[in-house]
C-alpha cells in the first residue's frame, strides 16, 4: 500500500489511537493499553533522545504505531521495540514492516544492538520474516535481529 506515511509522533496525547486500542482490546492484546496508559502515568512517553514513538497512517487514519525505548533491563547500548499494532485490515500490507524499518533505522545511530519480547507466535513469526532470530535462553529477550 503506497499512500502509508510514517511520521514520528511527539506527543501521544494529540494523536487519536482510539481505533487500535479498541481492536487491539478487542483481540485480547493488553500492549496498547499498557502504552496509553504508562504514557498518561509518564511511566514510558519514549521522550528520551534516543527513543520514539512511531504512527502509520492512511490519510487522517492512525493504523499502526510502534515504539523504540531504550532496554530497561541493560545498560544503555540497547534499544528495545515496543508496543507494535497494525489494524488487522492493514496487516500483510507493509505497515509493520515500515514501522519496524523506522524503528530499526533510529536505533542504529543511538544503540550497538536492538530487541524485543513478544509472546505471540504470530508476532513472532512476523519478526522472524523481518530476519530476526528467536532467542530461547533469555525470559526478558524473544527475538533480536540477526548480525
Amino acid at each position: 500500500m503506497k499512500n502509508m506515511i510514517i511520521h514520528k509522533i511527539a506527543d501521544l496525547g494529540a494523536v487519536d489511537i482510539t481505533e487500535l486500542l479498541t481492536e487491539s482490546k478487542e483481540e485480547g492484546f493488553r500492549n496498547i493499553h499498557r502504552l496509553v496508559n504508562e504514557y498518561k502515568e509518564g511511566i514510558n512517553t519514549f521522550q528520551r533522545e534516543d527513543e520514539a514513538l512511531f504512527e502509520c497512517r492512511v490519510g487522517h487514519r492512525v493504523i499502526g504505531i510502534c515504539g523504540l525505548n531504550r532496554d530497561p533491563y541493560a545498560d544503555g547500548s540497547i534499544g528495545r521495540i515496543r508496543r507494535l499494532y497494525v489494524l488487522k485490515e492493514f496487516r500483510r500490507h507493509g505497515a509493520g514492516r515500515r514501522l519496524v524499518d523506522a524503528v530499526i533505522h533510529m536505533a542504529s545511530s543511538h544503540y550497538t544492538k536492538i530487541v524485543l519480547k513478544t509472546d505471540n507466535p504470530k508476532a513472532a513469526k512476523f519478526y522472524e520474516k523481518l530476519g530476526f532470530k528467536e532467542k530461547k535462553d533469555d525470559e526478558l529477550v524473544t527475538h533480536e535481529p540477526e548480525l
